[in-house]
């Protein structure tokens, strides 16, 4: 992936740090954001020992934020623009499973939905003017967005408007957009619950940037089993 550009947001810690680290290490310049500017440059610091990396506090949540990222993203690579967005951001103000739709406070529900879906959206939008020919977009999920489980609330409903931005920026964009669907992962994210570590479902996210095939793939989900299945 040398001379390829990758913005992953949200890439401090759990999947966001564990793909950032995979991308570095395939020769990638990486370019990651999160909210907190202490987090962002310890991990830029960490990453930089195996690769390329740079950094900017940005929130998901603030589009100028993002205008910014995506800005000096398209001009920091070995050539202009950006060739992989890994829209990771994400926040779940609970407990996963404690979390019934009729006790969200309207703050959460309000945080939930406009960092998960309108920053997915914010994401895509302001890099668009910088994605390559071939670029893709990739956006983490998991099967709370399509299957009703009780308790997961705000999130759930959250996971499942990601999805549909991913569905509507496959159709009008020219990059290949595609949800990966990871299955339980362990992370502060879902409530440190067990599942698998960061670290096992990243290379999932470069197969997809570079090996998934555009036109079986292209705005839908792709769970661990077509991953494997596709890399066996």
């Amino acid at each position: 992936m040398d001379e390829t550009t990758v913005v992953v947001t949200g890439a401090t810690r759990g999947v966001g740090r564990a793909v950032a680290a995979a991308f570095v290490d395939e020769g990638a310049h990486v370019v990651i954001c999160s909210r907190n500017a202490d987090d962002v440059e310890q991990t830029v610091d960490a990453l930089s020992a195996n690769g390329s990396v740079s950094g900017l506090r940005a929130d998901v949540r603030d589009e100028f934020d993002l205008e910014r990222l995506m800005e000096r993203a398209a001009r920091e690579g070995a050539r202009d623009g950006i060739d992989v967005v890994v829209a990771n951001a994400a926040v779940n103000h609970g407990t996963p499973g404690e979390m019934p739709i009729d006790a969200e406070p309207y703050s959460r529900f309000d945080d939930t939905v406009r960092t998960n879906v309108r920053g997915v959206f914010a994401t895509v939008e302001e890099a668009a003017p910088y994605l390559t020919e071939t670029a893709r977009i990739l956006v983490p999920s998991g099967s709370v967005a399509r299957e009703p489980k009780a308790g997961m609330g705000a999130y759930a409903v959250s996971k499942a408007g990601a999805e549909a931005v991913v569905r509507q920026a496959n159709a009008d964009l020219d990059a290949t957009a595609l949800t990966l669907d990871l299955g339980l992962v362990n992370t502060a994210l879902t409530g440190n619950q067990g599942g698998r570590d960061p670290d096992d479902v990243a290379p999932m996210f470069v197969w997809a940037a570079t090996d998934a095939d555009p036109d079986e793939y292209g705005g839908g989900v792709v769970g661990l089993r077509e991953w494997k299945t596709a890399t066996r």
